[in-house]
């Protein structure tokens, strides 16, 4: 799948002109129109692993059925405020934000590029290789969506005397807000482990022990309430718990008021300082790579 991205999106000259003059007709300035060409492309190679993607899909909700039957048969924790209802239905929008959010292959494609040479033609053409691999993940993501709706809805139907619509139409904007940083600050955290390929040939451990401390700290495994306060307290002085945790307490109507604004804030805040050390770690990178003759 990478190959074939890459190749169909080759900066070769003929396409981009094509796209250049596009955008000059249009209107649209050229650098975006070749990013939502990404898009495009992206969304076609994607939607060729439509098998894929249910399958992986399915196999996800195995784990979240586990711990729903589990904390149903112990019923909730109310020692942290979650009734047995609240904690369903906390786990149903684990889900949700995970078909949304979550990155699958990127940092894995990423690495391959590296290892593979295939990042020389971003270096000689004018095409950044973190807004195409930006572009690669929204594509990779409607892909997913796209594709997880059937069984999402059927997971939901399911388990439909728990789930709840948002309070008002205002936490369901400032929902999908949270949403939109979750993912950002998802992928470049990615991304800039990925960076690692310039410098180590197998970067898998490195990408393992991130995704383990990511899901007990992101609250993938349980609400962070359940924490001890002083863990919880630690928790939230890194990016982990707006990766996951922080859209469901908005959903939830757990936050709200100044708390909630400072959460967004804070988000905002880590997605800019995870874009920061991911251009960091790729301008460290390149030097190295064109060091040793990429």
């Amino acid at each position: 799948m990478v190959g074939t991205g890459c190749q169909a999106l080759r900066p070769d000259g003929i396409g981009f002109t094509r796209v250049s003059k596009t955008a000059k007709k249009s209107g649209v300035r050229p650098r975006m129109k070749k990013y939502l060409h990404a898009i495009n492309i992206g969304l076609q190679n994607n939607l060729q692993y439509r098998f894929n993607y249910l399958t992986r899909t399915l196999f996800g909700f195995i784990p979240l059925f586990a711990m729903i039957c589990l904390w149903r048969k112990i019923g909730g924790a109310h020692h942290s405020g979650w009734t047995e209802s609240q904690m369903v239905f906390y786990y149903i929008l684990v889900a949700v934000v995970d078909a949304g959010t979550a990155v699958s292959e990127d940092d894995w494609q990423i690495a391959a590029d590296i290892r593979e040479g295939n990042i020389s033609q971003f270096l000689l053409k004018p095409m950044d290789y973190l807004w195409y691999r930006l572009a690669l993940f929204f594509s990779g993501r409607l892909a997913f969506v796209a594709m997880a709706a059937v069984p999402l809805a059927v997971f939901i139907f399911c388990f439909r005397r728990y789930f709840l619509l948002p309070p008002d139409a205002a936490t369901f904007a400032l929902f999908l807000v949270a949403l939109a940083l979750t993912a950002l600050l998802q992928f470049f955290i990615s991304f800039a482990m990925a960076m690692l390929a310039f410098w180590l040939l197998e970067i898998s451990t490195f990408i393992f022990i991130l995704f383990a401390f990511e899901y007990l700290a992101s609250g993938h495994l349980f609400p962070l309430d359940v924490l001890p306060s002083g863990v919880r307290q630690i928790l939230f002085l890194t990016p982990f718990p707006y990766q996951l945790y922080f859209p469901i307490q908005i959903y939830m109507g757990k936050i709200s008021g100044p708390d909630l604004w400072l959460g967004l804030v804070t988000q905002g805040g880590w997605v800019l300082v995870a874009y920061g050390f991911a251009r960091f770690m790729w301008r460290r990178g390149v030097r190295k790579y064109s060091a040793f003759g990429g």
